[in-house]
């Protein structure tokens, strides 16, 4: 059983068991470890294992569609669980359904596809992750001239990073009106060679300034397509 890790004096950092160290689960758990929380990967690969086993807080050959094996585990008592599984759809299913009867708290699951996902969500999976797709969206709109980075949440809300377009340019968010006109909110103005700073009212925005705005996806899609060139004059 994993003895849970303290973060500080009057909280617990969470430990996560990561199941499947292909490419999508070992960021997973780089990531995780470089917060400092503890992390249970487990592969029935045991090459993959082997690989990470001094990289990682702690690798295991297991296969997560066997109830029992789990339970040895303890993963009854981890807090929260990656199911990075992605091309066996069977697998992927049977883990989750596996975690779930053993009691985890808490089931994040990549999908491959929107059946996958709804499958996934109906039988215990809190969370289901879709990298291509979410990849897709950045790289879409990353392409188009002047957006730097675009995310969307489930909820139709997104955040993006942009030029600033020309009619905000050498007026201040309040007199530019961008929340008022556009009903998005500018979180951050970065200047070229310079760091990030939070943005407020009386923030000047000028040409080449990058602005990371949240708000509806329709909103901050509407807002990035704006003009960020001068019209050419004569």
């Amino acid at each position: 059983m994993l003895a849970r890790k303290k973060r500080h004096a009057d909280g617990w950092a969470p430990t996560v068991l990561v199941v499947g160290l292909g490419r999508f689960g070992t960021a997973v758990c780089e990531s995780l470890v470089r917060q400092g929380v503890e992390v249970l990967a487990i592969d029935t690969d045991e090459r993959r294992v082997q690989k990470y086993a001094d990289e990682l807080t702690h690798t295991v050959v297991a296969d997560a569609t066997d109830g029992e094996a789990m339970r040895q585990l303890g993963v009854g008592d981890v807090d929260r669980a990656v199911v990075a599984i992605g091309s066996d759809i069977e697998a992927s299913v049977l883990s989750v359904i596996t975690l779930h009867e053993a009691g985890v708290e808490r089931i994040y699951a990549k999908a491959i596809t929107r059946k996958h996902g709804k499958i996934l969500t109906s039988i215990g999976a809190d969370h289901v992750i879709y990298p291509e797709y979410v990849m897709g969206q950045r790289v879409a709109h990353m392409v188009t001239d002047g957006v730097a980075d675009y995310l969307e949440f489930d909820d139709e809300f997104a955040i993006a990073r942009c030029t600033a377009p020309v009619e905000t340019w050498d007026r201040n968010l309040a007199e530019s009106g961008v929340r008022t006109r556009h009903t998005i909110t500018v979180v951050g103005v970065k200047r070229p060679g310079e760091p990030f700073t939070y943005a407020f009212p009386e923030t000047v925005v000028h040409q080449g300034d990058e602005l990371v705005i949240s708000g509806r996806i329709v909103d901050v899609e509407r807002f990035t397509a704006l003009p960020r060139t001068a019209p050419r004059r004569g």
